[in-house]
């Protein structure tokens, strides 16, 4: 009798552990949902293209098309360069909040702001390369439409950096994802590049051999410049300057199109338990988070280097190694090999670490910053060293977003009852970016300035020369080993983050174990 209750126990006990129906089939749907196909990450990735290629065309361009096209003062053009790169100290982490907070649609929490902020910014972004016809109103036209447009990438871009979290629940489903954003944003920059650079290198105005500083009103009224050619050459530049901006406008409408199309962004798969909080105490939360703060400040350093680079380098090869006509195809070197470059940095941190991989991708592009510098000028030479440094670009394009869902992770587990606030890591982060290029155009158009810049002159001084080998060379130089020696302290390793991906499933799989406890509760 003793061993038939045993064994009708033991039955008990087998059918109480064995799974039910409702629960396989609610873990098989979790699993499937942290799976992602190639197409998804492809339309995912493809959305991270208008912000590269609006970027790069900005980045490479605005700071020579502002004193070489629309001939503005040196120093109003570094105010409208730093005011509108400053501008998202207020709306990035403005956005942030307001996307967090923002209700769950039928489209998702993201999409709604990428959807709807796309044809205002695709707006702003055509009139920042128009030239108004009224002198007086330039630099207030340019300020607004930057500022305009400053905002509404930030729409964009912000929910759409976000998205990385909302697309799968599977750390290595988001890292494949994140590879395939970065070699197209990357594609996207030599988009950029090449679009930007070979319509306006077809309508290459002619320098200003007189020496003077040419303004608009020169153009206009000085009798011993012979003006004609430089006149007509500068209305084609500036409508060079206006089909670019409408091509890239296109290809920015047509990514938020396909993203829009091609993915599903998931609800939160944990339930938030915490309410909302206020704008002030997110970014304490932020900023308070150790690993994520050390995270920004190093990659802030060496973002602030490359972007020293990338916004004087056209300066640098038209007036420093006298490629006034090449420099386009330069850029354009660059870019493709940071194309290129993407799959094996890829490799390269899933085999060896991502703290690695910044120590070894940032610092490989130190040896081309001083060879370009010290290296007499060669066209060959330079179109050589630009597709090695091409290589280092493209680490500083990759990993930054690859290691930011680390430390995301890393405060879910150390604050597992606060949820959803994703958003707010991402915007802070995206500020940061956008400020070190707002900071490195702004110092680096007033460097000129003091430097004594000649607006459209087939020479500059001497100190100018001197001021783009330092903006170009040096300074990026300093900046990297900054950035480097805060990542020394930068806690989240192989281990670490393994460890964390450990604690998140099991959080999901007690998430499994919870709802399927409740739909049987009410099955029965």
């Amino acid at each position: 009798m003793a061993r038939g209750e045993g064994a009708e126990q033991y039955s008990n006990t087998n059918l109480l552990q064995k799974p039910s129906p409702d629960g396989i089939k609610l873990a098989a749907k979790r699993e499937s949902r942290g799976r992602l196909s190639v197409c998804s990450k492809l339309c995912y990735a493809i959305g991270g293209a208008p912000y590269q290629i609006t970027g790069c065309a900005i980045g490479f361009f605005l700071q020579i098309y502002l004193l070489d096209v629309a001939l503005l003062d040196p120093f109003y053009a570094s105010i409208i360069l730093f005011v509108g790169r400053a501008w998202d100290a207020i709306t990035d982490p403005t956005v942030g909040f307001l996307v967090s907070r923002s209700p769950w649609t039928r489209f998702g929490r993201m999409m709604p702001w990428i959807v709807l902020s796309t044809p205002f910014a695709v707006l702003c972004y055509f009139l920042i390369w128009y030239v108004p016809s009224v002198d007086q109103g330039k630099v207030v036209w340019y300020l607004i439409f930057y500022c305009s447009f400053q905002t509404l990438q930030t729409c964009f871009h912000v929910p759409y950096s976000a998205l990385t979290m909302f697309i799968s629940t599977e750390q290595k489903e988001r890292d494949s994802a994140t590879a395939y954003r970065m070699t197209v944003e990357v594609l996207g920059t030599l988009i950029g590049t090449a679009v930007q650079g070979q319509i306006v290198g077809m309508a290459n105005a002619p320098c200003i051999s007189s020496g003077k500083d040419l303004n608009s009103t020169d153009l206009q009224v000085a009798p011993e410049v012979n003006i004609t050619e430089p006149h007509v050459s500068l209305e084609h530049l500036r409508n060079a300057y206006m089909i670019a901006s409408g091509v890239i406008c296109s290809i920015y409408v047509v990514c938020a199109m396909v993203l829009f199309l091609g993915v599903k962004e998931q609800k939160e798969t944990c339930r938030v338990r915490t309410e909302p909080m206020s704008f002030f105490q997110g970014i304490r939360m932020v900023m308070g988070h150790g690993p994520y703060a050390k995270l920004v400040m190093g990659f802030l350093f060496t973002s602030l280097a490359f972007m020293f680079l990338e916004g004087n380098f056209a300066l640098f090869c038209s007036y420093t190694l006298g490629f006034r006509n090449d420099f386009q195809n330069i850029l354009l070197v660059i870019m493709l090999s940071a194309t290129l470059a993407i799959p094996f940095w890829q490799w390269f941190l899933t085999k060896f670490g991502k703290k690695t991989a910044v120590y070894i991708g940032t610092t490989s592009v130190v040896p081309f910053l001083v060879s370009v510098v010290f290296v007499p000028s060669n066209l060959i030479v330079t179109y050589v060293v630009s597709f090695a440094a091409g290589v280092s670009v493209a680490a500083a394009f990759l990993l930054p977003w690859s290691m930011l869902p680390d430390a995301v992770d890393d405060f879910k587990v150390q604050n597992p009852e606060s949820q959803g606030h994703e958003a707010i890591f991402y915007s802070f982060y995206v500020f940061f970016t956008k400020f070190a290029s707002g900071v490195s155009l702004g110092v680096s158009t007033l460097s000129l300035d003091f430097a004594g810049y000649v607006t459209r002159g087939c020479t500059q001084p001497a100190e100018v020369d001197l001021t783009l080998k330092i903006l170009v060379s040096a300074a990026p130089i300093v900046l990297i080993i900054i950035g480097l020696l805060i990542f020394i302290s930068y806690p989240i390793n192989e281990e670490k983050r393994q460890g964390n991906r450990k604690i998140l499933n099991e959080q999901r799989e007690n998430e499994i174990d919870s709802e399927t406890d409740s739909t049987e509760l009410n099955v029965v």
